[in-house]
């Protein structure tokens, strides 16, 4: 669906396709002058007048710190951003940087200048094909084919302006580019002035239409979001900008003996490995191998890459087998971003496997090392930071040293030394109004040379729009939103914002890689399978300390819509009846009493669907507390994971006598929580659970004096 524009200006909408008129055509040079010229009237009523309905970046702060004056699109076609800020440096110099998109916009891929024109009066036009990494797993990259305009305006200010060509199978490599959605560039570009005195004032336009429409529904408010485009495009050209200039000027201090532009390319490096990673284009020789649908894991092989490319190190380091890449995507709710970011940076033994980083970093180096699980070895919770600096964008660029040791003297060898991991942190400041945050890392050796192979992993959680609920958009089914919604609880830090009138979300994809050889492919898909699912566990289990409407708290004091009030009653007269006792030992007066005296029952209460495969439908805070799990995420578990094997065998048994006489008493055994761990009870009673019309609407478990095990 795409967005309708107010504005009364319409010419950015007549510029997305070239007019077929034989003396604007592509294949003519004066044709061409026409479009830029044209072009470039757009883009200057964009940068210095109101051709777009400006606004400021929602959550950003202006101050002494700030890197200019930036605001994006109200409403206008397609999603625009346009910044103002006074640097350093002369015209020329920064023309040259900002045309040179690669080295600060790190979701280009690829820009290639297909052909070059004089312009006649001193100017150039180039025709361009550049191709943009998709930011997740659930949709495919996207690519543009553009005309460039540079030229100079009569006060001696220096214009760059760039418009899509028409076109979708315009471009080099038509074959390539088959594995990209042609996305559009309405009239965009740089206006650099020179100040008296020395530096220049920069404006900057990205206007763009991304072709929201192509993908998934949920996705669809970050291909419409200017807060992304400028984030990653508009600012992201500000801040690098800004960076050179205090390089230039010596304001940069030189750390491990570093040049700042090493430390620039080993963030290049770290941000293009992830966001090759993410994407597995097959022209990089990546290959699908799996989709693991009961976790919605990807895991894709690449045996032709070299890591070379990555670290442009003249020693190619040795791949006898390949690079195996495990990633998924899951959606977050009423999670902050940044939030989760700084707790997943703070708190790395919270999700990592030491013995998996053990095994990351000395495949790296080349040396010969066991599977995880085949070596013994323990991280001893010493982990030392060093910062090599944030950049003007606020992005921490560190080294973490993890000390480990084995727990045999035969694997007390070099092989056990300390881990290094080189990882870059984005997206952390609140005051910054960002849409994206990233944790990405990959180890390092531990001398840390310029020319060190990067393998790249890590988090990035990417912005929804917040918006009113719209329960056919979220991950759970109709009835668990509306437990969750009657059953909300809050955290002593919540601002008061419910789930219940509106949700924020966000979308976090994952992505680790691995090096194998060939004899031990299987054996480390399974690593990185297994490994995988653990952080997608522990993750969960973050989000749920983390978001303000988690575990810990009271329920809302509502009166709660009629269907969950309804199940809670269907749950205690059912228990009544079919075993003679009340299963709330207080009297309750109706309302929304029952409910809540359900959601604070000491026991664990869980209720199945009565499916093939039964799933949870709802489970009281103890419940939830047993599982480690949410009630959004609650319909995700099975009733079979939550056994042993013995007791799923008693299970088979327990079901059939619960539909014959209403009820079954299991006796004391040990569970599993979604996270992993073990759980033992003194006694589980299960029962049907009936409608008002004596039908079976799902079975009911409680499980009596858990714990942990």
């Amino acid at each position: 669906m795409q967005v309708t524009a107010t504005t009364t200006d319409t010419r950015c909408d007549s510029l997305v396709a070239t007019p077929q008129h034989s003396s604007r055509t592509g294949n003519n040079p004066i044709g061409l002058l026409s479009i830029a010229e044209e072009a470039m009237g757009e883009f200057l009523s964009k940068a210095k007048g109101t051709a777009v309905d400006w606004v400021q970046i929602p959550g950003m702060k202006p101050g002494p710190d700030s890197v200019g004056t930036v605001a994006i699109s109200h409403s206008c076609n397609g999603v625009a951003a346009r910044a103002c800020s006074l640097v350093s440096l002369e015209p020329t110099e920064i023309m040259e940087i900002l045309k040179d998109r690669q080295s600060w916009f790190r979701d280009c891929r690829k820009l290639e200048v297909f052909a070059k024109f004089p312009a006649g009066n001193g100017g150039i036009l180039e025709l361009i094909y550049m191709q943009v990494y998709a930011p997740t797993t659930l949709a495919p990259a996207r690519d543009f084919w553009t005309l460039r305009y540079t030229s100079s305006l009569e006060d001696g200010s220096l214009v760059v302006c760039e418009r899509s060509m028409s076109g979708s199978g315009a471009g080099p490599n038509p074959s390539t580019a088959s594995q990209f959605v042609r996305a559009k560039m309405l009239p965009s570009g740089y206006l650099i002035r020179p100040c008296e005195g020395g530096g220049s004032i920069i404006h900057i336009v990205d206007h763009l239409d991304l072709e929201a429409w192509s993908v998934p529904e949920v996705l669809q408010p970050l291909y419409k979001s200017s807060k992304l485009v400028a984030q990653k495009m508009t600012v992201a050209a500000l801040h690098h900008i800004r960076q050179i200039a205090q390089e230039t000027s010596g304001d940069v201090t030189h750390t491990l003996g570093k040049q700042p532009a090493v430390l620039r390319a080993f963030r290049q490096k770290l941000s293009r490995g992830f966001n090759d990673a993410i994407n597995g284009f097959n022209d990089d020789g990546w290959s699908l191998m799996q989709i693991d649908g009961a976790e919605d894991l990807i895991i894709s092989v690449n045996s032709a890459k070299n890591l070379s490319t990555i670290s442009n190190s003249t020693a190619a380091l040795s791949l006898p087998g390949g690079i195996l890449c495990v990633k998924a995507a899951m959606l977050l709710q009423n999670v902050s971003p940044s939030l989760m970011v700084r707790f997943l940076r703070e708190h790395r033994s919270e999700w990592a496997d030491f013995s998996v980083d053990a095994y990351a970093a000395a495949s790296l180096r080349g040396d010969s090392f066991a599977l995880p699980g085949l070596s013994p070895s323990q991280f001893s919770g010493n982990q030392t930071t060093m910062s090599l600096g944030i950049t003007a964008e606020n992005e921490i660029l560190e080294i973490i040293q993890l000390e480990g040791h084995a727990l045999s003297q035969e694997e007390a060898s070099v092989m056990w030394r300390n881990i290094h991991l080189l990882q870059i942190c984005n997206g952390v400041d609140d005051n910054a109004g960002e849409a994206c945050s990233e944790l990405v890392f990959s180890p390092i050796d531990e001398m840390f040379p310029d020319d060190a192979p990067i393998l790249s992993s890590g988090f990035r959680i990417l912005e929804l729009d917040s918006k009113t609920c719209d329960r056919q958009d979220m991950l759970a089914a109709k009835r668990m939103m509306n437990l969750a919604s009657n059953l909300e609880v809050r955290s002593s830090d919540a601002t008061g914002c419910t789930a219940s009138s509106s949700d924020s979300r966000s979308v976090l994809i994952i992505a680790f890689q691995f090096l194998f050889e060939s004899h031990l492919q299987g054996n480390v898909v399974t690593m990185a399978r297994q490994y995988a699912r653990n952080v997608i566990s522990s993750v969960q289990r973050v989000a749920m300390a983390i978001t303000p409407s988690g575990l810990h708290g009271r329920p809302k004091s509502t009166s709660g819509s009629p269907e969950a009030l309804t199940l809670a009653r269907w749950i205690c007269q059912s228990y009544s009846f079919h075993l003679g006792d009340q299963l709330l030992k207080s009297n309750y007066h109706g309302g929304d009493s029952v409910l809540k005296q359900l959601w604070h029952h000491q026991d664990a209460i869980l209720c199945c669907s009565l499916k093939l495969h039964p799933v949870f439908i709802f489970a009281n805070q103890a419940g939830l507390d047993m599982l480690e799990t949410t009630l959004v995420a609650l319909q995700d578990v099975s009733l079979d994971k939550i056994f042993d094997e013995a007791g799923r065998k008693a299970l088979c048994n327990v079901v059939p006598q619960v539909m014959q006489q209403g009820f079954a008493l299991v006796p004391a055994g040990i569970g599993m929580s979604t996270m992993g761990r073990h759980v033992s009870f003194e006694q589980a009673i299960a029962w049907k659970v009936l409608t008002e019309e004596n039908t079976v609407h799902c079975l009911a478990f409680a499980f009596i004096n858990w714990s942990f095990v």
